[in-house]
C-alpha cells in the first residue's frame, strides 16, 4: 500500500522534473521508467553476484565486465559527479538498454562506439521481445545533469528505504499511472487499480489461460492477471508453466508506441520479460486473430470511431457499426476460443442503445453465446478522468447460446469516494459482487428491489435485448402516513394564532 510519505517522495520526483521542462505526464513517466529499468538491471546482477559467491558455480552477467560496462550499474554511478551521471546514463547506459540482447547489456569499444552482443547458450535472443521493438525510437528527454541527479537520488531514496519489497515496486508504479489525469482523443483512460482487480477476480484465471488485452494502454489487466495468478498458484506451478509466464501467457495491443514503450516495461518490472505487446489496431482488418485466447480482458476506447474501410469484415458481420465500443464486442468473440471468458467495460449507450447495431451485438451476446452478468457501476469510478456511467459485461463464448439467466448488480460504491478527489471510503460493494457473482445459484431468491437479481433470458429477448439494470429493477416505495386533513388544519391554525399573538406582543413593545 503506496503511504502518504511516500506519494509525498514520488511527488517531489514528479515537481523536479516538471521543473526541469518535460510537463506531459506520458513523457514523466516513460523517463522514470527507463530509470526505474536500469536500476533494476543492477538489482538482478547483484543477485546474480551474490547467488555465484555462494554456489561457486559461474553465473552469466547482465553488464559487461570492462570498466566502462561496470561504470553503467545503478550502484556504482549513482553518487558520482551530476555531470558524470549525466554523461554515463545519457551516452553509455540509455544505447546499451536500447540494444540488449541475450540477457547482456553491449559493451563499447576504445572509440565508444557500441559493440555486437554475442549470442549465449541458454538465453534466448531478446531482439525482438517488446521491449526491444519499442526501446528502438525512444528517447532520453532528461534535460540537464541536475534534474537527473534529483531523480536518481529520490528514487534510490525510495527503494532503499521505502519500497524494498518487489511488490511495492509495482504498486509505486500504479501510482504514477494515476497521474494519467487526461483521456485520450478516442476516450481511453487508465482502468483504477480496484476495477482491473475485481474484473480478473470475476474470470479467476489460471496458469493454463492465455490473456489478451487488445486495447492494452499501459498493460494493466495483464498486470492484474499475472498478480492474482502469482497469489494463487505460485507455489504449485510448473517449469512449462513459469515459461509460458515470462511472456507467451500475456498479449496486448495498441496503437500508441509511447504506450507500447511503458505496457513493455511495466510487464518486465512485474517480472513478465517476454510478453507478446504488439502495434496493431485490433478491430482492422491487420488483425486476423481468432480462437485463440481463453480469456479477454479489456476497457476498450469509447466514443471513438474507425475508418469503415479498415474495419474487420467478420465485425461488421456480427456489428455493422464504426463504433469502436460495438465492434470490440464482437472483436472479444472472435479471439476466444470455445470455452474462453470475457470481461470488459463499456458505457452506458452499449447496454439500451436503440440502433440495429446495438441490438444486434446484444443480441448475439444473449442468444449465441452465454451473458454471464452485467454490473453496473457508478459515473464518479473513473474520476477525474471522465463521469461516464459505464458497467463491465461478463460473457463466455459457446458458439451454441447457454444464457439461461443473466445476473444484475447495481454498484454504488467502489471504496472510494465518487468525486475528482477519489479518496477511500468504507463503503464498497466489490467484495459483495466477487462473491455473489461465485455463488449465482445463491441469487435464485432475490427480489427485483434488491441490489443483485437474475433476470431470464426470454424477458431480455422481449425486451429487445436492453441490459439496463433499469429496465428490470424494480423501486420499493415506502408509504409515507399523514395525519387526517382536520388535524393538520388545527395545528395551521395554532401556529397562526402563535403569529398573531407575537405579532400583537411586538406592536405593544413599538
Amino acid at each position: 500500500m503506496i503511504t502518504g510519505a511516500i506519494k509525498n517522495k514520488v511527488d517531489k520526483i514528479w515537481t523536479d522534473i516538471w521543473a526541469g521542462g518535460i510537463t506531459n505526464p506520458l513523457t514523466v513517466i516513460e523517463q522514470l521508467t527507463y530509470l526505474m529499468f536500469i536500476r533494476s538491471l543492477d538489482e538482478k546482477e547483484l543477485e546474480a553476484e551474490e547467488l555465484e559467491n555462494l554456489s561457486g558455480e559461474k553465473i552469466g552477467k547482465i553488464f559487461p565486465q570492462s570498466s566502462v560496462g561496470q561504470s553503467m550499474r545503478w550502484s556504482k554511478f549513482k553518487n558520482a559527479d551530476p555531470r558524470t551521471i549525466f554523461d554515463i546514463v545519457s551516452q553509455r547506459v540509455f544505447p546499451a538498454i536500447k540494444n540488449l540482447k541475450y540477457g547482456q547489456l553491449p559493451d563499447f569499444d576504445e572509440r565508444g562506439e557500441l559493440v555486437e552482443v554475442e549470442s549465449r547458450e541458454g538465453q534466448p535472443d531478446e531482439s525482438n521481445t517488446a521491449f526491444a521493438r519499442y526501446m528502438s525510437d525512444a528517447m532520453f528527454l532528461i534535460p540537464t545533469p541536475q534534474v537527473l541527479q534529483k531523480i536518481i537520488t529520490g528514487l534510490d531514496d525510495l527503494y532503499e528505504h521505502d519500497i524494498a519489497e518487489l511488490d511495492m515496486q509495482g504498486d509505486l508504479y500504479e501510482y504514477m499511472l494515476g497521474k494519467l489525469a487526461a483521456a485520450g482523443q478516442n476516450g481511453q483512460f487508465r482502468t483504477p487499480k480496484h476495477i482491473r482487480e475485481m474484473m480478473v477476480d470475476l474470470l479467476r484465471p489460471t496458469p493454463d489461460d492465455l490473456i489478451c488485452d487488445p486495447a492494452c494502454g499501459t498493460a494493466g489487466f495483464l498486470v492484474s492477471s499475472a498478480e492474482f495468478i502469482r497469489a494463487h498458484y505460485e507455489d504449485t506451478m510448473t517449469s512449462k508453466q513459469w515459461e509460458r509466464f515470462a511472456g507467451p501467457m500475456f498479449t496486448g495491443f495498441d496503437t500508441d508506441r509511447t504506450m507500447l514503450r511503458i505496457s513493455a516495461m511495466n510487464l518486465t518490472l512485474h517480472s513478465i520479460g517476454h510478453p507478446e505487446v504488439d502495434y496493431r489496431d485490433s478491430v482492422s482488418k491487420q488483425n486476423q486473430i481468432r480462437n485463440k485466447f481463453t480469456v479477454c480482458l479489456a476497457n476498450p476506447p469509447f466514443k471513438g470511431t474507425v475508418d469503415a474501410e479498415s474495419i474487420n469484415d467478420d465485425l461488421k458481420a456480427v456489428t455493422n457499426t464504426k463504433k469502436t465500443e460495438l465492434l470490440f464486442l464482437a472483436l472479444f468473440l472472435r479471439m476466444l476460443k470455445n470455452g474462453g471468458r470475457c470481461a470488459c467495460i463499456v458505457p452506458d449507450g452499449v447496454l439500451f442503445g436503440s440502433s440495429k447495431a446495438h441490438k444486434s451485438i446484444r443480441r448475439e451476446l444473449v442468444e449465441n453465446h452465454q451473458l454471464r452478468a452485467v454490473i453496473s457501476m457508478p459515473s464518479g469510478v473513473f474520476k477525474p478522468y471522465a463521469g461516464v456511467s459505464t458497467a463491465v459485461l461478463v460473457f463466455t463464448k459457446t458458439g451454441a447460446g447457454g444464457t439461461e439467466n443473466v445476473w444484475f448488480y447495481d454498484m454504488k460504491a467502489d471504496g472510494f469516494s465518487l468525486d475528482d478527489k477519489r479518496g477511500e471510503t468504507q463503503e464498497n460493494d466489490i467484495p459483495d459482487i466477487i462473491r455473489r457473482f461465485h455463488n449465482l445459484d445463491g441469487e435464485a431468491g432475490r427480489q427485483r428491489t434488491e441490489q443483485s437479481f437474475l433476470v431470464p433470458k426470454a424477458e431480455i429477448a422481449g425486451n429487445d435485448y436492453d441490459l439496463s439494470i433499469n429496465k428490470y429493477k424494480k423501486v420499493e416505495y415506502v408509504p409515507v402516513e399523514y395525519p387526517p386533513t382536520g388535524e393538520i388544519l388545527d395545528e395551521l391554525e395554532r401556529m397562526e394564532e402563535g403569529i398573531m399573538a407575537g405579532l400583537a406582543e411586538l406592536r405593544g413593545m413599538v
